[in-house]
């Protein structure tokens, strides 16, 4: 039984997992985080509207007939079909130390697997534009531990300023910046924005003439990838409801609690959300010289999604999708509907080509076609906006009847029934109670800290 490596648990990786033919082929999964991450409802677990639990599946739920690693993949020999792994689990042993950032220490068991097919779909990481400070001062949003950190820093400083006898230290703990003006930095301004509306408002009514929120883009406008229409809707929205926008905007560096524009001026802050768009991690950086990469750094693929050399040929059984990889001369978006799209077409074909091993793989499939099924943001306060001017230059709604509609669409994205059983029912919590401000993560690294120090 010929193997199939699938690198990665996103939205290509995950679902190639679910429903590559296990029957036909032996499945190898390798990935650093043993659940699949629901991303576009990660902004309301980050403000606590969802707890984390609601947008994760486990990968071990699917691996009945899946032999899986919970390792990064470190390098790929492609002369050989072999992958070198590094173990995600620590060692958890009474000689644990925790580092200045919470992080428990240990040995890592290296791995190194072969593959008859292999499949990268590792994702991508955030990217910084090697600006000063980024990585050190800001949040990220892409994993659930982000959206933790942000929470945990958010009630953190509404504390703070709580403690604070100075307007000018409460002004900049309460300032709220996100840098980037895309469908993630809209939906998480958005969400915070009803968090402290109708939450911080209520458990700290005196600090609310400190509050402010921002939007930074160097754009000349934000959702830009949307109808021009819709972007001007969400503009409009974000004044009428206390949120500054600042479009046009150039960051220069990033200070301890101070972000610095190219224009010289300094503006303090509390907490700062970076989502400026994506770029690649270190795998497909290790693959720099052996595969073709467009300029954006992605891996370059055939029409069939099979991994090109540096010269253009196909590198048998190698293929890539998602946000890490990208089809020669036709660019595609990175966006979860791309992926999700080139798994299904992908399992398609392998699944046939079990039938007819006889058979080349172009043989079996016609090229993959992306269909743009439309986007969606939610720009608070029980509104949205939906584009799917793609498909129909009118199919396109802002409001209240957006906001339904984006709703249900992710609740039947939803992967599992049980997702979607407790989905809806902490929307109706959130509703009815409010949201939970407990923060547990600075009080576990501290005493981490303190068992570790008293334990010499």
């Amino acid at each position: 039984m010929r193997r199939v490596m699938i690198l990665g648990s996103g939205w290509g990786g995950f679902k190639l997992l679910r429903e590559m033919n296990k029957d036909a082929y032996q499945i190898v999964a390798v990935s650093p985080r043993n659940h699949f991450l629901f991303t576009p409802l990660l902004a309301s677990t980050s403000v606590g509207t969802l707890e984390f639990r609601c947008i994760t599946e486990p990968v071990r739920g699917y691996t009945r007939n899946v032999e899986y690693y919970q390792a990064w993949c470190d390098s790929v020999d492609l002369e050989h079909s072999k992958v070198d792994c590094t173990s995600n689990l620590s060692s958890v042993t009474k000689s644990i130390t925790a580092d200045s950032q919470g992080d428990i220490q240990g040995n890592n068991k290296k791995l190194q697997l072969d593959y008859d097919h292999l499949i990268i779909a590792v994702g991508s990481y955030s990217n910084t534009f090697n600006i000063p400070g980024v990585k050190e001062h800001a949040f990220f949003l892409k994993e659930v531990s982000d959206a933790r950190k942000i929470r945990s820093r958010v009630l953190e400083c509404f504390e703070r300023a709580e403690m604070s006898r100075s307007d000018e230290e409460k002004n900049g703990l309460l300032h709220f910046a996100v840098v980037g003006g895309g469908p993630t930095g809209v939906e998480f301004s958005s969400e915070l924005h009803d968090f402290i509306r109708e939450d911080c408002s209520r458990l700290f009514p005196q600090l609310m003439n400190h509050v402010t929120l921002a939007v930074y883009d160097v754009a000349p406008t934000i959702l830009a990838n949307f109808d021009h229409s819709l972007s001007e809707y969400c503009m409009n929205k974000f004044k009428r409801s206390g949120i500054e926008v600042r479009t046009g905007t150039v960051v220069d560096k990033v200070e301890d609690g101070r972000l610095v524009l190219k224009d010289g001026k300094v503006i303090p802050f509390g907490c700062l959300v970076w989502s400026t768009g994506l770029t690649e991690n270190p795998l497909t950086a290790s693959l720099e010289g052996r595969v073709l990469k467009s300029r954006s750094k992605r891996i370059m693929t055939d029409p069939y999604l099979r991994v090109l050399d540096t010269k253009g040929n196909v590198i048998p059984n190698v293929y890539a999708l998602g946000d890490c990889a990208t089809i020669k001369d036709h660019e595609l978006p990175q966006t979860a509907q791309v992926a999700n799209q080139q798994a299904i077409y992908l399992r398609k074909a392998l699944n046939k080509l079990a039938k007819y091993p006889e058979r080349s793989f172009a043989d079996v499939t016609a090229p993959f076609s992306f269909k743009n099924l439309g986007s969606m943001a939610y720009i608070g306060n029980w509104e949205a906006v939906v584009d799917m001017t793609k498909i129909n230059e009118n199919a396109k709604e802002s409001g209240k009847l957006a906001w339904i509609f984006w709703r249900s669409s992710y609740l039947t994205m939803s992967v599992s029934i049980r997702n979607k059983m407790i989905i809806p029912m902490y929307w109706m919590l959130t509703w009815v109670f409010g949201r939970d401000v407990s923060s547990f993560q600075e009080y576990d690294r501290r005493k981490r800290l303190m068992d570790a120090e008293r334990d010499g």
